[in-house]
């Protein structure tokens, strides 16, 4: 069994596949695809995670706040902003379906949204991140299954 850090964010994925949008380029990394063909497409990644020890007990339970990326890469031949904002709106009914993501965790929900655009590389990309925190729990010494 994975670590629930790792089930969390494969779920993740696999909520966000299949948006009108992006379809099935989604992919489980903070990397952006280079060919054209996977664009316009969806990065689904962790950054941080917090932990607090819930009460004294052995084992200890948990709680955990991750934050996961979700990440919409659009390349600029179209109206990058129409672009990023539709798929924006589509990652966020597909996150609000899912709360707990799959029972692995208590509670999810959107902190923040940036959007940015970078003319630097060889094609100009547009990318809006979406930024959710997922409450979990587990305990201490399992950190596969949640509670």
């Amino acid at each position: 069994m994975a670590d629930l850090r790792q089930s969390i964010r494969e779920r993740i994925a696999a909520d966000c596949t299949g948006l009108s949008t992006t379809g099935s380029n989604v992919f489980q990394s903070r990397f952006y695809p280079v060919e054209d063909a996977s664009l316009p497409c969806l990065l689904v990644y962790t950054t941080s995670e917090e932990s607090e020890v819930t009460e004294i007990a052995s084992p200890r339970p948990m709680t955990r706040l991750l934050n996961v990326i979700v990440q919409g890469v659009v390349g600029t031949a179209t109206n990058p902003d129409d672009t990023l904002d539709t798929i924006s709106k589509e990652i966020e009914v597909a996150m609000a379906s899912d709360v707990t993501i799959n029972d692995l965790a208590d509670n999810s929900f959107l902190s923040s949204t940036d959007i940015e655009f970078n003319a630097d590389g060889a094609k100009p990309i547009g990318t809006v991140m979406l930024n959710y925190v997922v409450e979990y729990r587990n305990v201490d010494n399992d950190p596969e299954s949640a509670i």
